[in-house]
């Protein structure tokens, strides 16, 4: 049992973390500071951004060399998303970077034929071309088989109809991967996937969210009017779609959150500088019994959750097929993030409130109970993959 990185993938963690913060210390979304534009949000800084991921292999780091990408397991993916998320302020930026690759990309290499990979991917992988992922709906965010949106067969095309919201880059995509109903009513079975390009004709996208947390992280609406999309783009056969999303959820269960990690691991090391350099009552406060033992607390959470999502990438490396592993490592980064963030505002006191590090890290943490399927849901795939919804589990030996 290691529990250290091989040393070829912390010398490309740390290679990722300086470039990070050598180039992607763009804008945080703090609320004083905001870059212009709707919903807070700078286009033209996040393209130059994110070209410059593309160079370095960061935005097609899982798919395979043969179609433009690093070809990197899950922990090594994991590795790369901590390493952005500490070398950068723009948590939002790697969320972008994730929902692009692990929701969209990973899909397309999963299930796509062989003539969709080399005419979708590299471009992807290049930074030239971002994706995003569309299935969430007003009425359908956590039941995702029962979504509104249709996809009907005519002749030797479909024609797409409906609405998503919370779609992560979709003010900037060029591609999107759209889950839609073939078959309404048919559970499982019932949804398809499909691969569209953003100037498709009746594919529209609306202005950018203002949003808490995340605001690197450009969010709108997708709307779909009779939107005409050819039979070789849909993904796998007809009726895969649910398929498709569940393989894209363990890959964005897993290495989406090490983001986090580096996140927390960032604040928490400005944390100890602060509580050393910050005096009250003639002494460091970080020599009192409170300041300090909340730090011991802040550091647990960070190193418990770290062990839980590497050895979730471990598994979902080694081709397991474990539900449980994801599953709870989403929830202990989720939750750490925010009692980390809690923790910080605390431990600088009015300068917590304020613009900064620790209110950041908050804000940007409040979502991850949330997207990728809430905590809540989390808890009942545990709870079903353990026995203990609908049959009582078998006896321990």
């Amino acid at each position: 049992m290691n529990f250290d990185l091989d040393p070829e993938t912390a010398e490309m963690r740390d290679m990722v973390l300086r470039f990070a913060r050598r180039e992607l210390a763009g804008p945080s979304g703090g609320s004083g500071d905001a870059p212009a534009g709707p919903g807070g949000f700078d286009a033209g800084d996040f393209r130059r951004r994110w070209l410059l991921a593309g160079k370095q292999g960061v935005v097609g780091a899982t798919v395979p060399g043969r179609y433009g990408g690093s070809g990197l397991d899950a922990v090594a993916a994991a590795a790369v998303l901590e390493a952005l998320g500490e070398g950068s302020p723009d948590t939002g930026f790697a969320f972008s970077v994730a929902a692009h690759l692990f929701a969209s990309l990973m899909p397309i290499v999963e299930f796509g034929t062989e003539e969709q990979k080399l005419g979708w991917l590299p471009a992807l992988c290049s930074g030239e071309r971002i994706a995003a992922h569309c299935v969430t709906e007003p009425e359908a965010g956590s039941d995702a088989l029962n979504l509104r949106t249709r996809a009907e067969r005519r002749d030797g095309h479909y024609v797409l109809d409906g609405e998503k919201c919370f779609t992560t880059n979709a003010p900037v995509a060029d591609v999107f991967v759209v889950q839609a109903a073939t078959a309404p009513g048919g559970g499982f079975f019932g949804l398809s996937t499909f691969v569209v390009d953003a100037g498709t004709p009746g594919l529209s996208v609306g202005p950018p969210y203002r949003k808490v947390g995340l605001r690197g992280s450009p969010t709108a609406d997708v709307r779909l009017d009779g939107c005409v999309v050819p039979a070789d783009r849909m993904l796998g056969a007809e009726g895969a779609g649910a398929s498709v999303f569940t393989s894209s959820m363990k890959w964005e269960r897993t290495c989406l959150f090490a983001a986090y990690l580096g996140a927390m691991r960032r604040v928490l090391d400005d944390t100890v500088r602060h509580v050393g350099e910050r005096e009250q009552f003639g002494t460091p406060i970080g020599g009192f019994q409170a300041v300090s033992h909340r730090v011991v607390d802040m550091t647990l959470r960070l190193e418990a959750a770290r062990l839980l999502l590497y050895r979730a990438a471990r598994g979902l490396a080694d081709g397991s097929q474990d539900e449980i592993a994801p599953a709870l490592a989403k929830l202990a980064v989720s939750e750490a993030a925010v009692q980390v963030g809690l923790d910080a505002v605390q431990l600088r006191g009015a300068l917590g409130v304020l613009d900064g590090e620790a209110e950041t890290l908050l804000r940007d943490a409040l979502p991850a109970r949330i997207f990728s399927g809430t905590n809540e849901i989390q808890k009942n795939n545990v709870a079903r993959a353990m026995g203990l919804t609908g049959r009582r589990p078998g006896r321990r030996r």
